[in-house]
């Protein structure tokens, strides 16, 4: 049995599966009858396309891997967890920075990186409705596989063994606020704008599905959480594709990871009393 679900009541865990499952349905269902009208369940947005080219795709992960290298080698394998995530939270918002700052002297601008807020009510919309259709079922899928292979994170062993106030914040800072703003940048704007360009089939399709597999690959290490967050790799890809922006996808990012963390912390609370 999956480690949080064995420490939340079953009455409790029962109830908010059934409503999680319940709103996935009835998203599901509203995106089919629109679609069988030939209403866009997400309408198209103009955009401006990418502009940069493969080098400058591998200039900006190439810098997104030295940092982190960098970061971690400032911080040695025996100092606290804390100041390992730290130093990684600090080596993402960088590596990012300078990534942007890349992009922007080769000539894109706001609307280009995908930073653009214009529709934020109805990305607001959209990100409620995508956690509500990706959440229960990629959990349960989430559930079946570490029953295969236990997930692994640091910031699951962190939350083990710390419940104090700045632990807590800095799992949040971490997860909730800054891997979703720079891995979508990164995957769904740097990586699936160039894909986009290269790969210029149906509805973007090959963009969407090869940027999600890279994503998923980037969590190799972490059990079999790769196959649940390519999944949600192809829903944040197919977001930023219709919209243009990449708010909606880093709202659903954050909220999807506040929920992961929110049911790790009921886990640990439950389990150590």
């Amino acid at each position: 049995m999956d480690p949080i679900e064995q420490s939340l009541p079953a009455v409790e865990t029962t109830v908010l599966g059934l409503m999680a499952a319940v709103a996935s349905l009835l998203v599901a269902w509203g995106m089919v009858r629109r679609w069988r009208l030939g209403v866009p369940v997400v309408p198209v947005r103009e955009a401006p396309a990418a502009t940069w080219t493969g080098g400058d795709v591998a200039a900006v992960i190439g810098t997104v891997l030295a940092v982190q290298v960098l970061a971690a080698g400032l911080v040695s394998a025996e100092s606290p967890l804390a100041w390992r995530l730290l130093a990684s939270v600090v080596g993402m918002v960088v590596a990012a920075g300078v990534g942007a700052w890349h992009l922007w002297v080769r000539g894109a601008r706001w609307p280009e990186l995908g930073l653009t807020v214009g529709a934020w009510k109805d990305d607001v919309r959209l990100a409620l409705g995508g956690l509500a259709l990706v959440l229960w079922p990629l959990l349960t899928l989430a559930s079946l596989l570490d029953r295969i292979e236990p997930y692994r994170h640091p910031i699951v062993e962190y939350l083990a063994g710390h419940r104090d106030p700045a632990a807590v914040a800095l799992v949040i800072l971490s997860a909730v606020v800054v891997a979703p703003v720079v891995e979508e940048f990164l995957f769904r704007r740097v990586l699936q704008g160039w894909l986009a360009r290269r790969f210029p089939g149906p509805d973007g399709v090959a963009a969407v599905a090869l940027q999600a597999l890279a994503f998923g690959l980037a969590h190799a290490g972490q059990g079999l959480a790769p196959v649940p967050l390519t999944v949600l790799g192809i829903v944040l890809g197919w977001l930023a594709l219709r919209t243009g922006t990449l708010l909606p996808g880093i709202l659903l990012h954050a909220l999807f990871n506040a929920v992961s963390v929110a049911m790790i912390l009921a886990g640990v609370g439950s389990t150590r009393g």
